[in-house]
C-alpha cells in the first residue's frame, strides 16, 4: 500500500543534536522509526535565538495577563526574540502535517508547561503551552501535534500516526485537484472514517457526491474542514467494534457459525481491554485475502500508517487524554 511522506517539525533534541539546556540528546524510538518514512524539519527554538549549549534554563513568567520567556539567572527577557524567530520560521517552512515536541519545555511543551509569577522563583501558578509551540499551533491549526512523552502511550500514538499519514495523503490529493483522486481517497478511508465518526463519514460522502456540481477547489476546501473535524478526537472502542461488525457482514455467507462466534468472542475481548484491535482486524483481513475482496484489501482501516511503525508497547502515560 502506498503511503504519502508526512512533513514533521520535531524538537531537535529528540535524536538530532545534543542541544538540551544541559547538553543532552534524547533518543526516541518513534522518531527513529519515522525517519525512514517522514521528512523531518528539526528545530531548537532556544538555540535558534542565541541561547547556548549548555545554558541557564528559561521559564515562562506571567506578567499581568501576559506570558514572558525569562532566564531567571540573568533576569534576561527573551520573549521578543522567540516571537520573532517563531513567526519567521513558521512562515518559511511550507506545508506541515505534524509536530513532535519535547514535553514540558517552556518553548516546545504543549501541555503541563509550568508558568510562574514574576519575581517568584519557587512555585508555578499555572500550567500551559510553551511559547514556540503556541505559535506553531496557531499558525498550523490543523496539523497533528504531540509531545514525545505522550507518544509512549499506545492509544495516543495510534491516533497521532493515523491522523499524520491521512493528512499527508490528503495533501497530495489537494495538489492533484481531481475529483477522481478525492473519490479514491474517500473510498480507501471509508471504514477508518466510520471508526472516527459515522456522522462525519456521511458528511464527507455528500461532499464527494457533489450533487451541486461545485468547483473542485470548493469541494476540497469543504472536505478538508470536515476531515479535520472528524479527526478531532480518537475513536472510541465501541466504534471499532461497530466497524468490525460491518466488515464481518462481507463474509456472512462464507463464515461458518463457529467462525462467526470466534470473531465475536475476539471483539468481546477487545471491548473488555483484553486484546488489541489488531487481534480482530488481522482475522478479518485474512478473510478479505481468502475471498479476494479487493475493495476491503484497499481499506486503510487495516493499515492507516506504515506497518514498520506498529508498536503495541504502552507506557500508559497520558491515558486520560483520549
Amino acid at each position: 500500500m502506498y503511503y504519502a511522506t508526512p512533513v514533521v517539525v520535531v524538537s531537535e533534541c529528540l535524536g538530532f543534536s545534543a542541544c538540551r539546556y544541559n547538553g543532552d540528546i534524547i533518543h526516541h524510538s518513534l522518531v527513529a522509526r519515522l525517519a525512514d518514512v517522514a521528512r523531518f524539519i528539526p528545530v531548537c527554538p532556544e538555540v535558534a535565538i542565541g541561547l547556548g549549549v549548555p545554558r541557564e534554563t528559561v521559564r515562562l513568567v506571567k506578567r499581568g495577563e501576559e506570558k514572558r520567556l525569562v532566564q531567571p539567572a540573568s533576569n534576561r527577557d527573551w520573549t521578543e526574540e522567540m516571537k520573532t524567530f517563531a513567526r519567521e520560521f513558521l512562515e518559511t517552512i511550507g506545508e506541515v502535517d505534524g509536530f513532535i515536541f519535547k514535553g514540558r519545555s517552556p518553548t516546545c511543551g504543549i501541555k503541563e508547561v509550568k508558568i510562574y509569577h514574576e519575581g517568584d522563583r519557587a512555585m508555578p501558578v499555572e500550567k500551559g503551552m510553551g511559547m514556540f509551540a503556541e505559535q506553531a499551533v496557531r499558525h498550523f491549526p490543523y496539523a497533528v501535534v504531540e509531545e514525545e512523552g505522550r507518544l509512549m502511550n499506545a492509544a495516543i500514538r495510534e491516533h497521532f500516526l493515523t491522523k499524520l499519514f491521512s493528512l499527508a495523503l490528503f495533501r497530495e490529493v489537494k495538489a492533484e485537484r481531481s475529483m477522481r483522486a478525492l473519490v479514491r481517497f474517500h473510498s480507501e478511508h471509508k471504514y477508518l472514517f466510520m471508526a472516527y465518526s459515522q456522522t462525519g463519514l456521511k458528511q464527507l460522502g455528500r461532499l464527494v457526491a457533489n450533487r451541486e456540481r461545485l468547483p473542485i477547489e470548493e469541494v476540497l476546501n469543504a472536505y478538508e474542514q470536515g476531515l479535520h473535524a472528524l479527526f478531532a478526537r480518537a475513536p472510541q472502542r465501541r466504534s471499532h467494534v461497530n466497524v468490525c461488525q460491518h466488515l464481518m457482514g462481507y463474509f456472512k455467507k462464507e463464515m461458518s457459525a463457529k467462525e462467526k462466534q470466534y470473531v465475536l468472542e475476539l471483539l468481546a475481548q477487545y471491548r473488555a481491554h483484553q486484546l488489541p484491535l489488531s487481534s480482530v482486524t488481522s482475522v478479518l483481513k485474512s478473510w478479505a485475502i481468502r475471498e479476494e475482496n479487493e475493495y476491503l484489501l484497499q481499506q486503510r482501516y487495516f493499515a492507516p500508517y506504515p506497518p514498520a511503525l506498529m508498536d503495541v508497547r504502552d507506557s500508559g502515560k497520558g491515558r486520560d487524554a483520549v
